[in-house]
């Protein structure tokens, strides 16, 4: 098996010099922020949606435009509103009255890169049609079944502070965004950096596409390589299933969880830290990779009790107690 892991580790090295380039790319425009961005280039390497969420003026917009311009894709930003009707995301049929026939206009939904800007704001019929999407990469269209393009990221961002005309997302659709980012404020240094470059009229951003689509497959492929040891399959698991049966693990938490991860959450946190670990520079995954992505992976798919919301304890309060307390192989 060293021999496999060292054919994986030259090819890690091989493709790492893609996500550097990106990060440098995106390094121009973003100050600080560096989990936001790590999380984009993992989705981006593990073939999964992200769901951001944090307050007004975070950057979570400008994160997701910056790495769409540094990649040579197509890039859609979509406005979600309470009157967006699904044609406009997906397309439509056109009648043409000259022959009597139809014809197929595509929505902006059929890009590489989608930005669903403030998706909660969205009614639920719009959501469905997102779900199609995100999970069978493809839309249907008059009864006919239209593939997207590849490579296909739904970025999302979402404002936890403001409910006002918003629509809570479905549990199902929730469950289809690899990770769920939680933007925190930058520090005072970086605000301070934010300060120097932005506060002006005229702002350079001199963002170019240095990234190929094909380069992002061949990363794809390396990652789907990456070595998972069998007691690391154990241990993303035993997270796994600790959430749903606390109890089992000796985790005194049973109260505080209606609702644990899907087998969905095992695969994605595979892959994620599969991709954490090429960010990383090697052909293997250790448990720190798993850790280290198991809030944004988990986060979103524990659904707390009444008792946990009246204590305030959160899941991410509820995942630190899991990764504290379960063996580390």
């Amino acid at each position: 098996m060293s021999n496999g892991i060292a054919w994986i580790n030259e090819q890690v090295k091989a493709q790492s010099e893609m996500a550097e380039r990106l990060r440098a790319e995106i390094a121009k425009v973003i100050v600080g922020q560096q989990h936001l961005v790590d999380r984009l280039l993992i989705a981006l390497l593990a073939d999964g949606h992200v769901l951001l969420e944090g307050v007004p003026g975070l950057a979570k917009t400008l994160a997701v435009r910056t790495l769409a311009a540094a990649l040579n894709t197509k890039f859609q930003r979509i406005q979600f509103t309470p009157d967006l009707l699904p044609a406009d995301l997906i397309g439509t049929q056109i009648y043409n009255p000259r022959d009597g026939t139809f014809s197929v206009r595509l929505g902006p939904i059929f890009a590489n890169i989608v930005l669903a800007d403030e998706i909660n704001r969205a009614p639920a019929k719009v959501q469905s049609a997102l779900l199609e999407a995100m999970q069978e990469r493809q839309v249907t269209i008059g009864g006919e079944a239209h593939a997207l393009p590849e490579p296909f990221l739904v970025l999302a961002t979402q404002n936890p502070i403001e409910q006002e005309g918003t629509y809570p997302l479905p549990e199902a659709q929730v469950d289809r965004f690899m990770l769920k980012v939680r933007v925190e404020y930058p520090t005072r240094d970086e605000e301070r950096r934010i300060l120097e470059a932005e506060a002006r009229t005229r702002r350079v951003r001199d963002v170019r596409p240095v990234v190929e689509p094909a380069a992002i497959l061949a990363a794809r492929a390396v990652v789907d390589e990456i070595y998972v040891d069998e007691k690391i399959r154990e241990y993303v698991l035993d997270i796994v299933s600790a959430t749903r049966t606390p109890g089992a693990f000796k985790l005194d938490l049973a109260p505080y969880i209606r609702y644990g991860a899907s087998p969905r959450a095992t695969i994605c946190l595979t892959l994620a830290a599969r991709a954490h670990a090429f960010l990383n520079g090697r052909g293997y995954v250790t448990p720190q990779d798993v850790k280290s992505v198991a809030p944004d992976v988990l986060r979103h798919r524990i659904l707390p009790t009444y008792e946990a919301e009246a204590e305030e304890i959160t899941p991410d309060v509820l995942i630190a107690r899991i990764l504290s307390e379960l063996p580390v192989p």
